[in-house]
């Protein structure tokens, strides 16, 4: 437990700077202070985080059960194993779910029913799933993913400075600098 506790400062330090994401991030955030006591994507954030740490010391079950507390509490749905940078913003969050093998970069912002998801999952000789391979996105630095958008897949990479638009199912990488959006005639991406 002592690596953990060496962790600690660099969990404040990146949960300090999800806060200062949020102030500045959400027109309605009238205060840190109101960021740090009312934003369940905070709180499902700093859990984590924690999780987080735990799941890199292969602590088990722990945090699985801080994740699943945190999603009942929240409807905010992050595996312990997803990597996330600095800056994250979960706005509103209800619904949102962050896979295991997740990678998501620094200054990313994420709103309610967001879902980064497994596309399929290999299996082994007796049909059962291979643990411990990449099967959920990569979202670089930078991008905003709107509701209800669903990306899948381990190859699927969503390049820096991209949005991702509300009702967007992608299942296909887009380069950085992307406006990926659906209209009547379906999706459209536009670099």
């Amino acid at each position: 437990m002592t690596f953990f506790y060496r962790e600690l400062p660099s969990i404040r330090s990146m949960v300090a700077e999800d806060i200062r994401a949020a102030y500045e991030g959400d027109p309605a955030a009238l205060s840190f202070a109101e960021v740090q006591l009312a934003y369940p994507g905070l709180l499902a954030i700093l859990s984590h985080r924690l999780a987080h740490e735990l799941y890199n010391l292969d602590v088990p079950i722990v945090p699985r059960i801080i994740n699943e507390w945190i999603h009942q509490y929240t409807g905010i749905d992050i595996h312990p194993g997803a990597r996330i940078g600095h800056g994250l913003f979960i706005d509103h969050g209800t619904g949102v779910v962050i896979g295991e093998t997740t990678e998501i970069g620094n200054g990313v912002k994420i709103y309610q029913g967001v879902t980064l998801g497994a596309r399929s999952f290999p299996l082994d000789e007796h049909g059962l799933p291979i643990k411990h391979v990449k099967r959920h996105p990569t979202v670089k630095d930078n991008v905003i993913l709107y509701s209800n958008a669903s990306i899948l897949g381990g190859s699927t990479i969503i390049g820096e400075d991209s949005t991702i638009g509300a009702n967007v199912f992608l299942m296909r990488s887009v380069p950085p600098g992307s406006v990926v959006s659906i209209d009547h005639s379906g999706t459209r991406i536009k670099h």
